[in-house]
This record gives C-alpha cells, structure tokens and sequence, in this order.
C-alpha cells in the first residue's frame, strides 16, 4: 500500500517540478525579403481574404470552408474557417493596424483543441523597392500544454509553415 503511494507522490512531485521548469510563452517568427515597396506588401499583407492566396494551412485542406465578418484590412475583420483535421477550426481577427508598418491579429483555435495566440506581421523597407517581412505570433503555454513543450518545439512545430507561406507570398508579389 506505502509502495502505490510512494509511486503516485513520486508521479505528481514529477508532474509539479516539470510544470515549474516548462516555458510559459513562446514567439515562432521568420522573415523574408520581398522586392516590392513597402505600402504595397503592407496594403497586400492586410487583407484576410488575400492571406488564403499564400497562407500554407489553406494549401493543406483547399476545401477548408470560410466565412468573413467585417471589412477587410480593417481593424474588426474576422476570418472564421472549418477545415480538415490538419486545420481544425477557428478564427483570426485583425486588432490592430500602424499603417504601413504593422498588422496585429488574434488568433483563436477551436478545434482540435482551444488556444489563443497573438498574430503579426510587420514591414520594414531596405531600399525603396525592397521590403522584410515578419510573421509571427506569441502566446502562453497554460499547463498541460506547457510540460508538453519540453518535449516538443513550437518554433518546430510552425517554423516551416511560416517559411512555406513567406515564400508564396513572396512570389506572388515578385510576379
């Protein structure tokens, strides 16, 4: 009886120290190089409807059903979608706009499990006709799932969908 007790101790004073140590935030981001001026990446990148042209998670289910609320690139837009299960569901709304400099979204998935992330993308010109790019989003890893990032990477896990989406939208703004 001591010895079940001793393990079931052991499993939470295990559970507890790995809860203490996991990290509370993360911040996945990647940059490119488009060579357009910078008002026109921004005025493309504002637009939720125009994402879906570069956005690497539309690609995974083209039959991802979406819905828009709102004027587009405007602060209040939402972009609503139910997909396979590699996209699940929920919605992205536009919170903040610095014209010509920085779009802020929220993120909120419903399914296959719920979350919040804060979403951006910022412009910066390196010369008059060429302009970075920077997509990322940051949010707060709430117990459990902050003991699973120990063992798994969240810059991992989006890292090469960022790139995959940097690189179309690239293109489609070079052509």
């Amino acid at each position: 009886m001591y010895l079940v007790l001793y393990i079931i101790l052991a499993i939470l004073t295990l559970i507890l120290l790995l809860a203490l140590i996991a990290p509370t935030n993360y911040n996945v981001s990647r940059s490119i190089e488009v060579s357009r001026p910078k008002q026109e990446v921004f005025d493309y990148l504002r637009s939720l409807k125009k994402m879906d042209e570069w956005s690497p998670w539309a690609k995974k289910d083209p039959n991802m059903k979406k819905t828009f609320t709102g004027i587009d690139g405007e602060v209040g837009c939402i972009s609503h979608w139910v997909g396979n299960k590699e996209v699940g569901e929920g919605e992205q709304e536009i919170k903040k706009i610095v014209n010509g400099e920085r779009i802020d979204s929220e993120l909120r998935f419903l399914k296959p499990w719920k979350s919040t992330s804060d979403c951006y993308l910022t412009v910066n010109d390196t010369t008059p006709n060429n302009t970075i790019v920077t997509w990322g989003f940051t949010g707060k890893n709430k117990f459990p799932m902050s003991i699973m990032t120990l063992f798994m990477s969240m810059d991992k896990m989006v890292g090469k969908d960022f790139e995959a989406g940097l690189a179309a939208m690239k293109e489609i703004l070079e052509q």
